[in-house]
This record gives C-alpha cells, sequence and structure tokens, in this order.
C-alpha cells in the first residue's frame, strides 16, 4: 500500500498550489480519502475530507471557500486545490485513506506560504 503526495513547494501570499496525493496496493474507490496538515508546534489538523460514493465533501471552518479537495477514481489519485493561500496554511500536507478503522498515511509535503 502506498499513498504519495506531490504539488507541494513555496507560494506567495494569495497565489495558489495543488496537490495530488496517488494511491496503490488498495481499492481506491472504496476508500474516504483525506487531507491533514500540521504545522510546526501545532497538532495535526483535518482539512478535508471526500467520500464515498457519492464524492460528498467536508472541509474545516479555517480553508472553507479557498480550498477544494477531488478524487478521481480512474486515476487512483485525490487532489487539493488551494487557492488565496495565507502564511498560516504553511505546514506538511499529508493524505489518509480510511475504511472501516482502516487507515494509510502518506509521507507529506511542505507548503509553505510566504513573501
Amino acid at each position: 500500500v502506498q499513498l504519495v503526495e506531490s504539488g507541494g513547494g513555496l507560494v506567495q501570499p494569495g497565489g495558489s498550489l495543488r496537490l495530488s496525493c496517488a494511491g496503490s496496493g488498495f481499492t481506491f474507490s472504496r476508500y474516504v480519502m483525506n487531507w491533514y496538515r500540521q504545522a510546526p508546534g501545532k497538532e495535526r489538523e483535518l482539512v478535508a475530507t471526500i467520500s464515498i460514493p457519492g464524492g460528498s465533501t467536508n472541509y474545516a471552518d479555517s480553508v472553507k471557500g479557498r480550498f477544494t479537495i477531488s478524487r478521481d477514481n480512474a486515476k487512483n489519485t485525490v487532489y487539493l486545490q488551494m487557492n488565496s493561500l495565507k502564511p498560516e496554511d504553511t505546514a506538511v500536507y499529508s493524505c489518509n485513506a480510511a475504511r472501516y478503522g482502516q487507515f494509510y498515511w502518506g509521507q507529506g509535503t511542505q507548503v509553505t506560504v510566504s513573501s
């Protein structure tokens, strides 16, 4: 089982990034997919969730209206489109696959928002 994130980097405030998380070794379409983030000295935060089968979404209040989670089950990939980025969005972003108490994690990708 593997989850591999990509797309992180350094961006100026107000900018955008799109994170991707590619899964393998499990039946991706049967798993709820989540994006988490953890900033230095802070607890890990659930940022966004996309469910199955209908793909309904939920967001943390801190990112609502700025971030969009989506999934492409044909490509075994979940995305996080991040717009209007703020310095407080700086964190390591990790994807997570969840199904009936079974969890898989990616290694994370760094997002830094700074001028």
